[in-house]
């Protein structure tokens, strides 16, 4: 597994995002800013004191992922000025320094699919989600610079192919999370393989006895792990792999059975 990056989240330790940083770039390739900013007033988002510091870690060589805090999507009339993409653009502004290797972000399909979970959507409806979507990305890759630095990331509870027509129609990476795939009774592998092409980020997370996920991939049997860490290794992938976890314990017990289920099984 020497050719990708590997990475987690900016909540291992109960600490500010250069803390983390600092602590885990003895540990990891990457750092995954989880980014929030919240109507109560709590904010996450780094001044300029806190960029610098995360610069002056990322030139020991810790690189950044960022996930863009709300799901993207236009106005109905089509117009930008939507919180979503006027937070991102925010988080793209304060963070473009750190120079990302990329943007997670989703894209928000809510009303279109609980139409289709009603039997109420229609091609038109469709149709008209794509293009608006198509279209959110392509404000968000202006921003960012180049759309390629934008990975879409599947979602848990989303039909498989439900935002494969939108990357049809705008460049951008793909941000392949395994764990909302597991969550969702889906074999991993061939959604993985046929993103492999365009694939950027890979979130990994377990799933704990009540069914909750971003947790340790202790979680994880062994004969689930296994396979799509040897799809990425035999697909020689460059990219980054997330520990998608929150936890000092959660991230330290991951890195463990990630090591385990990387090695050749033993008869």
């Amino acid at each position: 597994m020497t050719s990708l990056r590997l990475g987690t989240t900016s909540y291992i330790l109960p600490a500010g995002l250069a803390d983390n940083a600092r602590y885990l770039r003895d540990y990891a390739q990457d750092m995954e800013l989880v980014l929030f900013d919240l109507p109560d007033g709590q904010c996450n988002y780094p001044d300029a004191a806190e960029a610098a510091a995360l610069r002056a870690v990322g030139e020991q060589g810790l690189s950044y992922t960022v996930h863009l805090p709300l799901d993207l999507r236009l106005w109905a009339d089509g117009s930008a000025t939507h919180p979503s993409l006027a937070q991102a653009r925010r988080v793209i502004e304060l963070t473009g320094g750190l120079q990302p290797w990329a943007y997670v972000l989703h894209l928000d399909g809510r009303e279109l699919l609980a139409a289709q979970r009603t039997g109420q959507a229609t091609a038109a409806m469709a149709v008209a989600w794509q293009a608006q979507a198509a279209r959110a990305l392509e404000f968000a890759a202006d921003w960012a610079g180049e759309p390629e630095r934008l990975a879409v990331e599947n979602l848990e509870g989303y039909p498989l192919d439900f935002i494969l027509p939108v990357l049809e129609r705008v460049p951008v990476s793909r941000c392949v999370d395994i764990g909302h795939l597991w969550r969702d009774g889906h074999d991993p592998l061939p959604y993985l393989r046929a993103a492999l092409p365009r694939l950027r980020v890979v979130h990994l997370h377990g799933l704990n006895a009540e069914g909750r996920d971003h947790q340790s991939l202790v979680h994880q049997p062994r004969e689930q792990l296994a396979p799509v860490l040897a799809l990425l290794r035999e697909a020689e992938y460059r990219g980054v792999l997330t520990l998608e976890v929150f936890g000092e314990a959660d991230f330290h017990s991951s890195l463990a059975a990630l090591a385990a289920a990387a090695q050749p099984e033993i008869p």
